[in-house]
């Protein structure tokens, strides 16, 4: 969603800030490890100038992948430690803020820490429906603070005003000027390229923080350069079994506007302002992910698109090893030609020329449609 260079979008719902990554006393991680003992790696030992992160790493039970996501402890309604679960493809252990670090099992509802002095500390893990996952552990509750894979608890805001309203106003509306000189704008509808390309643009549906459709059309544009760019990635990417999976190009100044006229002041930190543009209003920006090319799924990332949470840092160290593989592998795909990763989304890509092209504001309706392959939308 956010695409300014200054805009710092590192919080989650929760006054979750940067402490997470910026204070690891403040972070416990309680580490799996997936015994894969006569399962070989799916990938040959990535060469000198491979895209690939490593070998490619088996897959977590799916009893294990349920739980694994970011937990706090609160008193009173304050928060005060904070827990990560994650498979991390090493020995099981659990780190505190000393550093000390214990072996811990697990099985499909509980895990155990042992204490060779008391005996084994044993807590469960608690899914309740309509309520956040939990579990307790030394009589303390820690509840599940990230969107887990449900999408209700994603960022939301309630408009300001109707969006309907909002596009009638912004559209009538500039730009802000900026010095130039600008290269030509060249735009180029990403599906016209490749039929692996895929869309799911979810600002043209009501999938997204807004609730409600912002495009009229569900499009995806990049510069020139930008575009050719991208191909060259799929290309790579294509003889591993992958396609991409677009949920946002090139977006007109008016949404851009649109976004932050929505949202209230407390929530702008996760917007642009229109008065700087973005990297998207360039052209320049893309919001992707990676999807099978053998099922046409997307594939599993150590968070979702969009929700704003640590699970969205391209660093997090949680998820499970091949959720973290995947990550990096679109990332070493795309800065192989030219693109940089945003440091809050893992999902969001600038292309390195974008300082050579100016803000656009032309609606999609307004741009040509030319000979394509079929838009495959998911």
């Amino acid at each position: 969603m956010k695409s300014s260079e200054d805009a710092q979008a590192s919080v989650i719902i929760l006054t979750v800030t940067r402490t997470f990554r910026c204070l690891p006393s403040l972070v416990l991680l309680i580490c799996f490890s997936l015994f894969a003992l006569g399962l070989p790696a799916q990938t040959a030992k990535p060469t000198q100038h491979s895209i690939l992160p490593g070998p490619k790493p088996p897959d977590a039970p799916a009893e294990w992948k349920r739980f694994v996501g970011i937990y706090e402890y609160s008193n009173n309604g304050r928060y005060k430690h904070k827990v990560t679960i994650l498979e991390r493809n090493l020995l099981p252990y659990m780190r505190d803020s000393s550093g000390k670090e214990e072996r811990i099992s697990f099985d499909k509802e509980s895990m155990t820490l042992p204490d060779p002095n008391k005996g084994s500390w044993s807590y469960e893990i608690v899914e309740e429906p309509g309520a956040a996952p939990y579990f307790v552990y030394l009589m303390e509750s820690f509840v599940r603070t990230d969107a887990g894979s449900d999408p209700r608890r994603f960022f939301h805001v309630n408009p300001i005003q109707p969006v309907s309203v909002l596009r009638e106003k912004a559209i009538e509306l500039s730009p802000p000027a900026e010095p130039g000189p600008f290269r030509a704008p060249d735009l180029v509808e990403l599906v016209t390229l490749e039929q692996a390309i895929h869309l799911d643009i979810r600002y043209a549906s009501k999938r997204n923080f807004l609730s409600t459709p912002v495009y009229t059309q569900a499009r995806a544009f990049m510069q020139r350069p930008a575009a050719a760019a991208l191909l060259r990635v799929l290309k790579k990417l294509q003889p591993l079994g992958y396609g991409l999976l677009i949920h946002d190009a090139y977006r007109p100044w008016y949404v851009t506007k649109i976004f932050w006229d929505a949202t209230p002041t407390e929530g702008k930190i996760f917007v642009a302002n229109p008065q700087e543009g973005s990297k998207h209003n360039r052209g320049c920006a893309v919001d992707l992910t990676l999807y099978d090319l053998a099922t046409g799924q997307p594939i599993e990332m150590p968070g979702l698109y969009d929700e704003m949470s640590p699970r969205s840092f391209p660093n997090f160290p949680g998820g499970t090893s091949l959720q973290r593989w995947h990550r990096d592998l679109l990332r070493r795909a795309m800065e192989s030609e030219g693109f940089t990763v945003n440091e809050d989304e893992w999902w969001h890509f600038d292309y390195k020329d974008w300082k050579q092209y100016g803000i656009l504001n032309v609606p999609f309706e307004k741009l040509a449609v030319g000979p394509q392959p079929t838009a495959v939308s998911h």
